[in-house]
């Protein structure tokens, strides 16, 4: 499918958008103010081990401890990297453990270890951020520290060898594994085959391997001059990781709209893939670049709850802290005769942009989509196969469960930052996130009770209360007999006046023209 890259850059943010067939399909921003962890290196002191939780937490020199899941630990014994092997003899050989093939070699069912057994406190190690910090919540790292090239993804402390699903060629995903074997006999590490090296010669191969391990071999030596916690080493610009990891040949066209940004990438470009330099260029057009191919209104849907579809079907995203919930709906869509066929092609039609939607703002962590009820069994499958292969294009990780007995569709998509609703976007300072607040009909008969209760409070004659113009219209217009039925029966002179400045569910209460009243 044919994509086309736009790189928006100024002096407040970087931003980047992914479309193909002149639709937006994916969005990242980078603030220059904000500090960028997501791949970068740390040399780590473990600050807690929380062995009934499996985790540790390192201090790497930023505000909050980062998270380490025994999961992500490849570790040397604690004992100066020695443990006991079969035989009752020690070796250091034998320390490298691999605690997910452990997993798996256990049938899943949890770890062969505690974590208090492998590492412990005030211990230091190099560490990877998998995941930016997230609200409240540190960075996510790893000890399985992973160098990313353009062709292939070195891994220092691991002997697989992986290649790109994207890859579809069986032959040619033979050819790059064999290369990759021939290699790895010279050297330490496995790789993670990218999709860019289909087609790669050896030798282009093979230098970038050396350049990766050589990389590797820096950044050692780094860190052992380094005291913890400290940064060893930080992944390449915004601007060239996007080049770097999106532009293939595939996209037709990389555009930049700043003259030092293009220059950076062309420089990028022109050392590690020659051959595309043509498809980068500056934009100079009149109208902005986001405005011109309509980025700017994609974000501004991206941030909406309700996205109409086609054919007059809707779905509402709803994003919480535990899990995104997405439902879909037939809105104005009523078919023309079969009421099973019309809910087919609604859902069929959500499908495609339900899996843009998630690609676009980014989510993450659990995710429920709930289709439109389907009496026919045929029908769920259809849905569900065309949803799997709308998500084989997804970047992120995904994995995505049948149709539950409720007719819910449950998936997992891999989160390493903050969705674009989290970044563009805060709690409402009016309703707390709720995203309501109380009916004016509800606040004036609070307000009511809360004037009775400070006559009660104060035996006033005489009270004065400031409202919103709403509030105080609505009691003015729909509840005067209630109002007055107050005044006659506490024997109470009470003014009324408006402020549009306040809050619609805030109010205040005052002694005649004197002090403002609080409470109880």
């Amino acid at each position: 499918m044919e994509k086309e890259i736009l790189i928006s850059d100024d002096e407040y943010e970087t931003r980047c958008a992914v479309l193909e067939q002149g639709v937006v399909t994916e969005i990242y921003i980078e603030r220059k103010a904000a500090t960028q962890t997501l791949g970068n290196l740390y040399k780590g002191r473990v600050e807690n081990v929380l062995p009934g939780m499996q985790v540790a937490f390192v201090d790497i020199g930023l505000d909050r401890h980062a998270f380490l899941h025994i999961s992500d630990l490849k570790y040397e014994s604690v004992n100066e990297g020695e443990i006991e092997n079969g035989n009752g003899k020690s070796s250091r050989n034998a320390a490298i453990v691999d605690l997910k093939a452990k997993q798996q070699s256990r049938g899943g069912r949890g770890f062969p270890f505690l974590i208090s057994d492998l590492i412990s406190k005030k211990q230091e190690l190099l560490v990877q951020v998998g995941k930016e910090p997230i609200g409240t919540k540190g960075a996510r790292v790893t000890s399985n520290i992973t160098l990313p090239g353009r062709y292939v993804v070195y891994m220092p402390n691991s002997s697989n060898i992986g290649v790109s699903r994207r890859i579809e060629s069986p032959a040619e995903r033979d050819r790059l594994r064999d290369m990759a074997k021939a290699i790895k006999a010279d050297v330490e590490g496995g790789f993670i085959i990218r999709t860019a090296a289909e087609g790669l010669s050896e030798t282009e191969f093979a230098a970038e391997i050396r350049y990766l391990i050589d990389q590797w071999k820096q950044t050692c030596k780094r860190a052992k001059r380094k005291s913890a916690p400290s940064l060893i080493s930080e992944d390449i610009s915004f601007t060239n990781r996007i080049v770097r990891d999106m532009l293939t040949k595939e996209v037709k066209q990389l555009l930049i709209d700043s003259k030092a940004g293009c220059e950076e990438a062309m420089d990028y470009v022109s050392s590690v893939m020659p051959d595309l330099q043509p498809r980068v260029s500056l934009y100079q057009g009149n109208t902005t670049l986001f405005d011109a191919y309509g980025v700017e209104r994609a974000l501004k849907d991206a941030l909406s709850e309700k996205i109409w579809l086609k054919c007059g079907g809707h779905i509402i995203i709803q994003q919480t802290e535990a899990m995104v919930s997405i439902d879909v709906n037939t809105g104005r869509f009523v078919g023309k005769s079969d009421p099973d066929n019309t809910i087919l092609s609604a859902n069929l039609e959500a499908v495609e942009e339900v899996v843009r939607q998630i690609q676009l703002r980014d989510l993450g962590g659990i995710i429920v989509v709930d289709f439109i009820d389907m009496e026919e069994a045929s029908h769920r499958k259809q849905v569900f196969k065309m949803l799997q292969e709308a998500l084989r294009k997804d970047r992120a990780r995904t994995n995505i469960l049948h149709f539950s007995d409720l007719g819910l569709v449950e998936m997992t998509r891999q989160r390493t930052r903050p969705s674009l609703a989290t970044l563009l976007m805060e709690d409402c300072p009016y309703c707390d996130g709720h995203g309501t607040v109380l009916s004016i009909e509800t606040v004036v008969i609070q307000l009511l009770r809360a004037i009775k209760l400070a006559h009660q409070q104060t035996q006033q004659a005489e009270l004065r209360v400031m409202a919103n113009d709403y509030v105080v219209s609505h009691i003015k217009s729909e509840m005067a007999n209630k109002l007055r039925d107050l005044r006659h029966s506490l024997k109470l002179n009470l003014t009324l006046e408006s402020d549009a400045d306040l809050h619609l569910e805030d109010y205040r209460i005052f002694v005649g023209k004197g002090k403002e009243l609080f409470l109880d």
